[in-house]
């Protein structure tokens, strides 16, 4: 693996900003009334972090759809069918309160990055790929489930 380039890091660690904020609205009371006062509830506790992973996922289907764009034509099915299951976990598991849902997302970022890494394997995403996805999913792991735990 090879050092990450900037933008992708800087980017990639930007986009937690989100999730670290859930989880420091969930263990600063303060901050979370605060929030609460100033933008709505939506954005204070679990509930950003859960509607704001939901649309990661997501979108990380788009990424590995872009990734299976690369695939030969006998392997590209495969990598298509695979690249959507991000997207279909999300849909078929949200909701059921914010515990449940919580531990779902948890479930999914964990195992996208067995796709991440097929699609690593496979030479169609960059070198850096798994080292970035690494990081980025051990912190919104991590703040998802100070989320469902408190």
């Amino acid at each position: 693996m090879t050092q990450i380039p900037k933008a992708p890091l800087y980017l990639g660690l930007a986009g937690t900003l989100p999730f670290l904020w859930s989880a420091a609205t969930v263990l600063l009371p303060s901050l979370s009334d605060w929030t609460v006062a100033t933008l709505g509830a939506r954005f204070a506790g679990p509930y950003v972090g859960l509607f704001y992973g939901a649309v990661i996922l997501s979108f990380m289907s788009g990424v590995l759809w872009g990734f299976a764009t690369k695939l030969s034509e006998a392997d590209a099915p495969k990598g298509y069918a695979l690249s959507v299951l991000p997207a279909l976990w999300v849909f078929f598991t949200h909701g059921g309160g914010a515990f449940q849902a919580g531990q779902l997302l948890i479930l999914g970022f964990a195992a996208i990055l067995l796709l991440d890494w097929h699609f690593w394997k496979a030479g169609v995403a960059p070198s850096w790929w798994m080292r970035l996805r690494l990081l980025i999913t051990a912190v919104v792991i991590l703040c998802l489930t100070i989320g469902v735990t408190q």
